[in-house]
């Protein structure tokens, strides 16, 4: 190729590249236009079944060679942009910096959103409740070690509700400042990725000693302070405190995945792919179990994952919780709810939101 071909080519790619940033201005000034008609209104600014309808239909459209993954993280910035237009949207969620948690607050709200980090998973709760913060970003379950109980437990009293669910594949790295597994003596991390590593580690280096901290980046600071440590983080990690991978991808399950919740204080609208989500408990009576599910059976509601935690207030009693898809507003929904109300001491509807788009992200994954 000559140079004369290579800058006619570059000059057609920066006319595309204003013919972008014109369409970008145009799109801003219709979302500025949206904004001054929700004003005066009980429309929220922020729609998550309008998220995924948009991800969905320029997917479906897609012809390529552009991918569609890449499509869904132009668009995501795209629409975190939009959002801060029409308001400054604050997203607390569980911190530090480059944990996976702040990488899932990122995929959800993209880079525009102010994204506050907090120590404890009740602090993200209060800080929503408060209003300091529109939303925030909690992780529940992961497909290796199972749920967050924690995370569950703050249902019982907050009035918050589950508006979407983040779905992202973890991938952990082993990190150190040298990058040389010879000059470590200790490994560090949060309990679920030294759990979700396990075999790894038992294979690699039985004899290490494994130490419990925080969050994932906690550990990584202290990898970047000492030689000798070696901490498992993503790869967000190693780029914010200067860490060099001694081993990438050292899981133990490739089909690791954290389920992450963006809860918030009003039940987003129908996307047409919804789970709600219930908590209750029941009455001690005979055949209460069958009668627990046989609500949802009977209407061939598809439940997709039912989980129990002890009453803290009660020994020997159970508090369920139990995902379904479809939306509480759908009539066989909310029935079969109404139904199940009758042989509880309490029930409680905790949201219902779009079902989360699987994320394959190869390296900056999140983490609780």
């Amino acid at each position: 190729m000559t140079n004369g071909n290579l800058d006619g080519l570059r000059q057609r790619i920066d006319l595309i590249d204003n013919q972008i940033l014109d369409l970008l201005n145009r799109r801003a000034e219709v979302v500025v236009a949206v904004g001054k008609a929700k004003e005066g209104t009980e429309k929220t600014f922020y729609v998550p079944s309008r998220e995924k309808a948009i991800y969905e239909r320029l997917t479906g459209q897609n012809p390529g060679p552009f991918p569609d993954d890449a499509v869904c993280k132009v668009f995501r910035e795209i629409i975190s942009a939009s959002l801060n237009m029409e308001r400054p949207m604050s997203v607390a969620f569980l911190g530090p910096q480059s944990t996976f948690t702040h990488m899932a607050a990122m995929t959800q709200f993209g880079l525009s959103a102010q994204l506050v980090p907090l120590k404890s998973i009740p602090a993200v709760f209060e800080e929503v409740e408060r209003g300091r913060a529109q939303y925030g970003v909690v992780p529940v379950e992961n497909s290796t070690e199972g749920v967050v109980n924690h995370t569950l437990d703050m249902f019982f009293d907050s009035e918050l509700q589950m508006i979407a669910e983040i779905m992202l594949e973890i991938s952990h790295n082993l990190l150190s400042k040298s990058g040389d597994i010879e000059k470590i003596d200790k490994i560090v991390s949060h309990p679920q990725p030294l759990a979700q590593c396990r075999h790894w580690l038992e294979t690699n280096v039985p004899d290490m000693p494994l130490l419990d901290v925080a969050s994932t980046a906690a550990a990584a600071q202290m990898a970047a302070e000492d030689g000798s440590v070696a901490a498992i983080a993503s790869h967000a990690a190693s780029v914010q405190y200067d860490l060099q991978v001694v081993k990438a991808k050292i899981e133990d399950n490739p089909n690791n995945f954290t389920r992450f919740l963006v809860i918030g204080k009003k039940t987003p609208e129908k996307s047409g792919a919804d789970k709600t989500s219930i908590m209750f408990s029941v009455k001690d009576e005979p055949g209460i179990l069958y009668r627990m599910l046989e609500p949802f059976s009977k209407r061939e509601i598809n439940l997709a994952k039912i989980e129990s935690r002890p009453m803290k207030q009660k020994a020997w009693e159970y508090i369920f919780f139990l995902d379904l898809i479809g939306h509480i507003e759908d009539p066989e929904i909310s029935a079969a709810i109404e139904e199940l109300r009758g042989h509880c001491h309490f029930l409680k509807v905790l949201g219902a939101y779009p079902i989360a788009r699987n994320e394959n992200i190869v390296e900056e994954k999140p983490d609780v």
